[in-house]
C-alpha cells in the first residue's frame, strides 16, 4: 500500500503569486447512475447500499463498464478546463527524467540491480559480472506491452548467479506469473509458474529449484475480486512443469493463513513464516534441508508476535521481535534444542527497532527516531560497534546481505534528496557510493522542518512540513496522511510532489497513530475500536497548519492512498468545512464489504470485522459511503482509482464517486478519474504516472488558489 518515491528536479520556478480560490462554478453535468433500492438490515441497523452493481467487474459487466467511460468522459472535460495541467505534466516529466538505480543484489560474483533512464515507462534489469565489471541489460520490460502497463515485479538471483526468478505483473494486478532465465546466455529457460500471489521467492542453496507461495486457481470470472483464501508452499524444480511441483506446507483447516518461505543463507534450514491478516503476529516453522523429505516443525505458534528472521549461524536463529517489546528488541534461538528460549541479544530502546540483517560476521539493525531512518552496527553478541554513518536525516532502505560475506548495499533519500545508493562493508563500517543520480536542482533551495503538533485527545504527533524557501507563507498547502497497518511515513524524494512545491506549494506529510513510527503501542493505538484517533489526528493536523499561518482557511487540499484514501474519505464527512480540496485516491470506501473481495478479509486486523455486531457499529460510524452529509457543503473532490486494481477493488471507488454525485453537497465537482490497465500502484508505467500526478494537482491547485505558471 506505498506509493515509490518518484524522482527529481531540473529546473527551478519562480514563486507564484498568492491568489483568492477561484468562485464556484456550477456543478458538472454527471453521468446517469442507476439506483436501486436495495437496504440491508445489518444487527438492527438498516443499511441502504443503492450502487452496489457498481461493485461487478468492469472486465465483464458491461453496464458497469459504460459507467466508467462516462464518468472518465466528463471528468476529462472539467480537467481540459484547467490552465496548470499542462504546466504540472511539462514539470514532472523533466523532474522525472534522471538516471535512477535500484539497491543491487549479489548472486555468486554477480551484481544485479534495475536501472531506469529517466523516462522509461519500465525499469531494467542490469548484471555486472565482478563489481568493476561493465553492466549489461538482462531484463527490459519495457517491450512486453504496446502500452508499457506489464511489470517486472520481484525476481531474485541464484546463490552462484547462475539462473535469475523473477514475476511479471500484468496491468498493475497483485496475480504475478513466475519466469527463470539463465543469466549467461539472457535466455529464458521453459518453466512457468502461474496463480502467485503475496510470495516470496527462495532458491535452493545448489540452484536445483525454488520455493514460492501460490493459491488455487480463482474461478474464471472471478480472477480480481475472489478472496484470496487457502495459501500454500511450494518446491519447483528447474526444468519441469509447474504440474510436478511439490507442495511444502498449507493449512487446510485455516484457510485464512498465508504462508512465506526462505531459505538460509547457509542453505542448511528452510523457514516458513505464517501470518493470517496485517499484523505483525506470525508462526514458525523451520525444515532441514538435505537429500530426504522437507519435513517442516514448529519453532514458534501462536500468531502473537513479530517474529523477523535477521539471519543465522548453524542452528542459531536470529530474530527481531517485540514479544515481550513493544518497540522490538533482537533475540537468538537455538532451532536445534528440543525446546528452544528466546535470548535476548538486543534489548529494546527508545527508538523503534524496524530491520535487523546479518551481514558478514555482524549485525546491522535500523531503527526509526522520530519517523526517520539511524541505523547502527554490532557484533553478533550484541556489542555495539558504532552508528552507520547515514547521509543526513532521510530514509535508509536495503542492507540485505548474508552471513560471511560483509559486503551490502542500501540507498538512502529524503524529501528533497533523489535516493543515492551505498556499497556498504561491516567488516570495516565504512560505505562508499555505488550509484548517484546527476541532477540539476540544489536541495538547499528547500526546507524541511519536522513539527509536532496536540491531536484531540492531547497526543503529540510528529509532521512533516516542506517548501522552497522562497515560499511566502501563507501558501496553498498540501496535507498527506496515511494512518494503518503498522506503516511508518518516512522522508522519501518524491519527483512529484517536488513540482508541487516548485510551484510555491507547501507539502505537509502527518505520522498519524496507526502507523509504525513508534511500535506496537502506536499502531494500537489508530486501529479497531481507536481508529478514529487517525481522523483526529489527520484534523487536528490541518488545523495546526492554519493555526501556525503555513496556510490559510480555503487554501488546504488533502490527499491519501489505499487506507490513506479511507482516511480521506472520513474526514471530508467528519470536517467537510476544514479543505478547499480532496484526492481520495484507490481507497478503502465501504467499510461494511471490504472483506469480501481479494486481499480485504486481511484488513480485519486493522479494521476488524463488519459481521461482528460491536466491530459493525464502529464502521458504520465512519464508513465514508455511508456517511455522506447530503445537505452540507463538501470540498472539491476527484476520487481516483484504476480498473486492475485487485487490491482495493475499484467498486469502493465506484459507489462512493456515485454516491457522492448524487448527494446535495454543494457547488464545487465531485468527480472519478478511473486508469485503465492500472493497479494499486506498484508497475504503473512511467507516463501514466506523470498523467496521474498532473491531473491531480492541477486539480487542488484550482481549488486551493496555486497559482500555476
Amino acid at each position: 500500500m506505498r506509493l515509490a518515491p518518484y524522482l527529481a528536479s531540473l529546473l527551478m520556478l519562480s514563486t507564484p503569486a498568492f491568489s483568492e480560490p477561484p468562485p464556484e462554478r456550477p456543478l458538472p453535468n454527471y453521468p446517469h447512475t442507476r439506483a436501486t433500492d436495495l437496504v440491508e438490515p445489518q444487527f438492527g441497523d438498516p443499511v441502504a447500499d443503492p450502487f452496489r452493481w457498481l461493485e461487478n467487474d468492469v472486465r465483464t459487466d458491461p453496464e458497469v463498464r459504460n459507467w466508467v467511460t462516462a464518468q472518465n468522459k466528463t471528468t476529462a472535460a472539467y480537467l481540459d478546463t484547467l490552465p496548470g495541467r499542462d504546466v504540472f505534466a511539462k514539470r514532472i516529466r523533466a523532474l522525472v527524467n534522471f538516471e535512477r538505480f535500484g539497491t543491487p543484489r549479489k548472486g555468486g560474483s554477480r551484481y544485479f540491480y534495475t536501472r531506469n533512464n529517466g523516462l522509461q515507462n519500465q525499469s531494467v534489469l542490469w548484471v555486472r559480472d565482478g563489481l568493476e565489471g561493465e553492466g549489461r541489460v538482462l531484463l527490459d520490460p519495457n517491450g512486453w506491452a504496446k502500452d508499457g502497463a506489464t511489470a517486472l515485479a520481484e525476481w531474485q538471483p541464484s546463490d552462484d548467479g547462475r539462473h535469475l526468478l523473477y514475476a511479471v505483473q500484468d496491468g498493475g494486478s497483485d496475480w504475478r506469473t513466475l519466469h527463470v532465465l539463465d543469466v549467461a546466455t539472457g535466455m529464458p529457460l521453459a518453466d512457468e509458474i502461474r496463480w502467485v500471489k503475496f510470495s516470496s521467492l527462495a532458491w535452493m542453496a545448489d540452484g536445483s529449484g525454488f520455493f514460492y507461495s501460490r493459491f488455487v486457481a480463482p474461478d474464471k470470472d472471478a480472477t480480481f475480486q475472489q478472496p484470496n483464501v487457502n495459501q500454500s508452499v511450494w518446491f519447483h524444480r528447474i526444468g519441469t512443469l509447474q504440474s510436478a511441483d511439490t507442495k511444502i506446507y498449507d493449512t487446510p483447516d485455516a484457510p485464512r493463513r498465508n504462508h512465506s518461505a526462505q531459505v538460509t543463507d547457509d542453505g542448511k534450514y528452510l523457514v516458513i513464516t505464517t501470518s493470517e491478516g496485517t499484523d505483525d503476529r506470525y508462526e514458525i516453522h523451520v525444515a532441514t534441508l538435505g537429500d530426504g523429505p522437507i519435513r517442516p516443525k514448529p519453532l514458534i505458534t501462536g500468531l502473537e508476535h513479530d517474529w523477523n528472521l535477521a539471519g543465522s549461524v548453524g542452528s542459531i536463529f536470529y530474530f527481531k521481535t517485540n514479544m515481550d517489546a513493544p518497540r522490538a528488541r533482537l533475540v537468538k534461538l537455538d532451532v536445534a534444542k528440543r525446546h528452544p528460549k528466546p535470548v535476548e541479544i538486543v534489548g529494546q530502546g527508545p527508538d523503534t527497532l524496524v530491520g535487523a540483517s546479518l551481514v558478514g560476521n555482524r549485525m546491522i539493525l535500523a531503527y526509526l527516531g522520530d519517523a526517520k531512518s539511524e541505523a547502527e552496527l554490532r557484533e553478533l553478541d550484541g556489542h555495539l560497534i558504532g552508528p552507520v554513518a547515514l547521509p543526513g536525516i532521510g530514509t535508509a532502505a536495503g542492507f540485505g546481505g548474508k552471513g560471511g560475506d560483509a559486503e551490502t548495499f542500501y540507498t538512502f533519500s529524503s524529501f528533497t534528496t533523489p535516493p543515492t545508493t551505498y556499497r556498504y562493508n561491516t567488516a570495516t563500517n565504512k560505505a562508499e557510493i555505488f550509484a548517484r543520480p546527476k541532477v540539476a536542482f540544489n536541495p538547499d533551495d528547500y526546507v524541511t522542518d519536522q513539527q509536532f503538533y496536540t491531536s484531540k485527545d492531547g497526543t503529540r504527533v510528529p509532521m512533516f512540513v516542506i517548501r522552497r524557501k522562497d515560499t511566502k507563507l501563507p501558501a496553498p498547502a498540501l496535507l498527506y496522511g496515511y494512518g494503518g497497518f503498522n506503516i511508518a511515513q518516512t522522508p522519501g524524494f518524491s519527483a512529484t510532489r517536488l513540482a508541487w512545491l516548485d510551484q510555491g506549494g507547501v507539502l505537509a506529510i502527518a505520522n498519524l497513530r496507526g502507523g509504525g513510527e513508534y511500535g506496537v503501542e502506536w499502531h494500537d493505538a489508530g486501529r479497531l475500536d481507536r481508529k478514529q484517533n487517525v481522523f483526529d489526528d489527520f484534523i487536528a493536523g490541518g488545523e495546526y497548519l492554519i493555526a501556525q499561518g503555513i496556510t490559510a482557511k480555503g487554501k488546504l487540499a488533502i490527499e491519501g492512498r489505499s487506507n490513506g484514501g479511507l482516511l480521506v474519505g472520513a474526514v471530508v464527512n467528519q470536517r467537510p468545512d476544514l479543505f478547499a480540496a480532496a484526492l481520495p485516491t484507490v481507497g478503502v470506501m465501504d467499510m461494511l464489504r471490504f472483506n469480501r473481495f481479494t486481499a480485504g478479509r486481511y484488513w480485519v486486523d486493522d479494521y476488524g470485522d463488519p459481521g461482528k455486531e460491536a466491530d459493525f457499529k464502529v464502521l458504520r460510524a465512519y464508513s465514508p459511503y455511508h456517511n455522506i452529509r447530503s445537505g452540507t457543503d463538501y470540498p472539491a473532490i476527484m476520487v481516483m482509482t484504476a480498473d486492475t486494481d485487485d487490491r482495493v477493488v475499484p467498486g469502493h471507488s465506484f459507489k462512493y464517486a456515485a454516491a457522492l454525485q448524487a448527494s446535495e453537497i454543494g457547488t464545487k465537482p465531485h468527480l472519478i478519474r478511473i486508469d485503465t490497465r492500472s493497479g494499486h500502484g506498484s508497475g504503473k508505467p512511467t507516463e501514466k504516472v506523470i498523467a496521474e500526478f498532473a491531473d491531480a494537482y492541477a486539480f487542488i491547485a484550482q481549488w486551493t488558489g496555486l497559482v500555476v505558471k
